[in-house]
């Protein structure tokens, strides 16, 4: 599995072997580079090779020689490299050396400079990972370090990706990328955003095809507001086998019905469960009508009775403990513990489907027009039989406290492969728009003559807007309070009290009340008669930056949700509204927005707020339209309520 971690990834390269110390010639002087790569740059790839030499359809070799010079401190993560190794991958070598700005080598990386670190990430699937880390960074700017390792590989499922600038703000003199085939073995590869003369040349030398691409001068860019990352708009090779082998087990991976095919096979014969524990599945749903409910009961007997560790070694990456062993043992790792689900499930009547998914909070779909592995975890699959229209509860075995059926952030809104005997396929996850992504919340103001204040927080957090909450209520009081205090956006205020209340099981999607109690001095500090207040206090929407130039990318909303706010303003008799806030309503195809505040018979003030926005991409000539719904949006949101002082 290729990694990339932080700024080290596994893709660099330098320019030829590394020379020895003392007396050698100058290189890479930061006076040759060109003025139009060190332009809003941090750091400047000098040179890079990258060559995945495939031996056989059971082992490569990946070769990566880099060279980059580092302008200032923001780049100065490129001084550092990370190798990826495990049980099926090996470093045959790693080296490196380190140039002032004449070029002038100070030098090079020795053993002691190396360390050897865990890369478990705690739910991978094909993962026994280490990695080893060095590190040549230099207290003077700028300055350029090189490596050089090799890795050889016994898991071919992964070939090479190259993305020779994948960040914004590095700049790249010259990259090229190498695959050597041997004759008759077919390269799988996909190409993106290249530039003009910059598809692959195709030669064959002996008894290997040789596949290579070449990029020069590419300047650095800069990552747009709500715009794709960088790396998908510079220039990438993927690359995948068409047949390999790992530890004698052979597969094709010329479609996703083939990797899912295989990985089926490798993972057959392994759910059968103790008699005892069978009939205890069995007795567990008997007599309860509901399908979902047969299927929570058993994913609540999993969620009480495993827990999660990794034990994925070598072809354990792919292939799962047996069922009995999670049964006795009690743990397992993603693809043990969604294999004994299940088997649970299958026990108590029920058909359901392991699933290769990319995990991660910040991940991105898999590409779903290029069949290879991109999968790092397997979640499971149930087809419910029973609605009137065609359903599905997906589950997450490594968690014991994941709500029934949620996906949320980390695998949910992406696809997922089936494992079926027959070749599998993909499936979308659930999908969380702005009707699950909701945030409720109500707030009772009471303000005081001299503008300090006493509030009532009450939050409803569901969907996508719960994730970043959900592990708050098993915090200690303290740790409650200092998390919630960071987000609350406020200047000055006092929290007296947090307390949380989930939804009950039944809920569409999870959801998690928070109630706060805070006082808030000098909320409103008078201005000779009147006090001027901002009702939204919570929920302000900011402008986004303007650059100089025209927008290059398209405008990406990931995340959709909903937000209404009502405020309740209890005002003290000395004083009353002079002016209120003109009512605002926003219909866009970027989002729909409305702010209000009207006065109640008992002359308590109300603000209500609603701001709802679409998981959609526009063109890139639509950023100013956007640009203009934000704007108005920031500026209702800060919109300010005149009161006057009656005894003043």
């Amino acid at each position: 599995m290729r990694l990339l971690l932080s700024g080290f990834t596994l893709t660099l390269a330098l320019a030829g072997p590394l020379a020895a110390t003392g007396g050698t010639a100058p290189k890479y002087a930061v006076a040759d580079l060109a003025p139009a790569l060190r332009e809003n740059a941090h750091a400047v790839v000098r040179y890079q090779e990258e060559t995945l030499l495939v031996k056989s359809v059971g082992r490569t070799v990946e070769t990566t020689r880099r060279a980059v010079t580092i302008l200032d401190e923001a780049g100065r993560r490129w001084a550092a490299e990370l190798v990826y190794y495990s049980q099926l991958n090996s470093v045959s070598y790693f080296r490196g050396a380190v140039y002032d700005a004449t070029g002038r080598q100070l030098r090079q990386l020795r053993s002691q400079d190396i360390q050897d670190i865990s890369l478990s990430d705690g739910f991978s699937l094909a993962s026994d990972g280490r990695g080893r880390v060095a590190d040549l960074s230099q207290p003077t700017y700028p300055y350029t370090v090189e490596f050089e390792y090799e890795v050889v590989s016994d898991n071919p499922l992964f070939y090479s990706t190259w993305r020779p600038q994948p960040v914004e703000q590095l700049s790249v003199e010259q990259a090229s990328f190498r695959v050597l085939m041997p004759t008759g073995m077919a390269l799988r590869y996909q190409e993106r955003q290249l530039p003009a003369g910059t598809a692959q040349a195709r030669r064959t030398q002996g008894s290997q095809d040789v596949y290579e691409w070449q990029v020069r001068n590419l300047p650095a860019r800069e990552q747009e507001p709500d715009g794709p990352a960088v790396g998908e708009l510079t220039p990438s090779v993927y690359t995948a086998p068409a047949e390999f082998e790992v530890q004698g087990h052979a597969g094709r991976l010329s479609s996703w019905a083939d990797l899912s095919r295989w990985t089926y096979e490798l993972n057959a014969g392994r759910a059968e469960l103790p008699p005892a524990l069978v009939a205890g599945m069995q007795a567990l749903v008997q007599g309860e009508p509901d399908e979902r409910a047969r299927i929570r009961k058993v994913y609540q007997y999993l969620q009480a009775n495993t827990r999660y560790i990794s034990v994925q070694l070598g072809l354990g990456g792919w292939q799962t403990f047996p069922a009995s062993a999670v049964a006795a043992n009690g743990y397992g790792d993603c693809k043990a513990l969604t294999n004994y689900c299940q088997a649970l499930l299958g026990a108590a009547g029920i058909k359901a489907h392991a699933a290769l998914v990319r995990a991660g909070t910040d991940e991105q779909d898999i590409r779903t027009d290029f069949p290879s592995s991109q999968f790092n975890h397997v979640v499971l699959c149930v087809p419910l039989t029973q609605p009137a229209r065609p359903d599905t509860v997906w589950l997450e075995c490594t968690s014991q406290t994941d709500p029934f059926g949620y996906m949320g952030s980390f695998t949910g809104n992406r696809h997922a492969l089936l494992l079926l005997p027959e070749g599998g396929h993909l499936v979308p996850t659930p999908r969380y728009g702005a009707a699950e992504n909701r945030r409720e919340r109500h707030a009772d103001v009471f303000l005081d003559a001299s503008g300090n204040a006493t509030a009532t927080l009450r939050t409803l957090r569901t969907g996508l807007e719960y994730d970043g909450v959900a592990g708050l209520p098993g915090l200690e009081l303290s740790e409650q309070k200092k998390r919630v205090g960071n987000q609350l956006a406020l200047p000055n205020f006092t929290l007296h009290k947090v307390a949380f209340q989930a939804l009950p099981p039944g809920a569409p999607v999870p959801g998690l009340t928070e109630t706060l109690a805070l006082t808030l001095p000098g909320l409103a500090p008078p201005s000779g008669k009147r006090v001027f207040l901002t009702p939204n206090l919570l929920s302000r929407l900011p402008t986004l930056a303007t650059s100089g130039g025209e927008r290059q990318s398209e405008v990406r909303l990931d995340h959709a949700f909903t937000q209404l706010d009502t405020v309740q303003l209890h005002l003290p008799a000395s004083l009353r509204p002079e002016q209120l806030p003109a009512p605002v309503q926003l219909k866009t195809p970027f989002g729909t927005y409305s702010s209000q505040l009207s006065t109640l018979p008992d002359g308590t003030l109300r603000y209500i707020r609603r701001l709802e926005m679409p998981r959609r991409r526009f063109a890139a000539t639509e950023y100013p339209a956007y640009l203009e719904f934000r704007r108005k949006v920031a500026a209702a949101d800060k919109a300010q309520l005149v009161l006057l002082k009656t005894d003043a």
